[in-house]
């Protein structure tokens, strides 16, 4: 059995992890490699076990957030696609069954909004995982001149954090946010989509997405019947 150990000292994954962030850096992106990778392994595994999925799926789930960003060494244009085939390539070398090799990359072929969607339970917990990961730890900048957008909105998020709470059946991703040096309109003008995908692929997990910024609730709110005075 193919363990997320085997996976992180498999030396093409290393190469390949690397690669895919130099490509990202030299087009002015965000970090995109082993910070990254290591966040979005850990918080997929997290949400699922949280959830109760078996180890197994965990495990599963630590593998496919370690690998989610492999397609991006060719071109940023459907990497999800891309890196699914290189994976699956690469895990059949390596032996793994091709049930499991399946269900990790039809997670990473979907976790991008462009086309992507939560199609089962290790899917939408990769995508939750992945478009959480806002921080100021991931400007990436190697150009000179005043920041893109990309970078005024991540390096204005002081904090953030997610977490589940299974009783409440709720995901939620809170974020501390310096509005002196970006706007919040900013943050939603590059992370809209992304946290629509995240309240759609919560739905696919049996839970409610919610979006914390600087203590008030902007996405996930439980709607309230309004009711008149006759109680109609």
């Amino acid at each position: 059995m193919i363990t997320f150990n085997d996976i992180r000292n498999n030396s093409n994954f290393a190469t390949m992890i690397n690669k895919a962030n130099e490509y990202l850096r030299a087009r002015g992106y965000t970090e995109h490699g082993y910070r990254h990778v290591n966040y979005v392994s850990r918080v997929t595994a997290y949400i699922l076990s949280e959830l109760g999925f078996d180890a197994r799926m965990v495990e599963l789930g630590a593998i496919a957030g370690y690998l989610h960003d492999i397609g991006n060494m060719h071109n940023r244009k459907h990497h999800g696609i891309s890196g699914a085939n290189i994976v699956f390539y690469e895990l059949r070398e390596m032996g793994m069954d091709i049930e499991e090799i399946c269900t990790i990359t039809t997670a990473i072929a979907n976790h991008e909004e462009e086309i992507g969607q939560a199609v089962s339970p290790l899917t939408a917990a990769l995508i939750i995982a992945d478009k959480s990961d806002a921080h100021r730890t991931r400007v990436n900048r190697t150009h000179p001149g005043p920041p893109g957008i990309h970078d005024r909105v991540n390096l204005a998020i002081l904090d953030s954090r997610l977490y589940v709470e299974k009783e409440k059946r709720t995901i939620t991703l809170e974020i501390t946010f310096d509005q002196t040096l970006c706007q919040i309109m900013d943050y939603f003008e590059i992370y809209l989509s992304r946290m629509e995908m995240c309240k759609e692929a919560a739905t696919v997990l049996n839970c409610r997405f919610r979006l914390v910024i600087n203590g008030l609730e902007l996405l996930g709110h439980v709607e309230t019947q309004a009711y008149d005075q006759t109680g109609t």
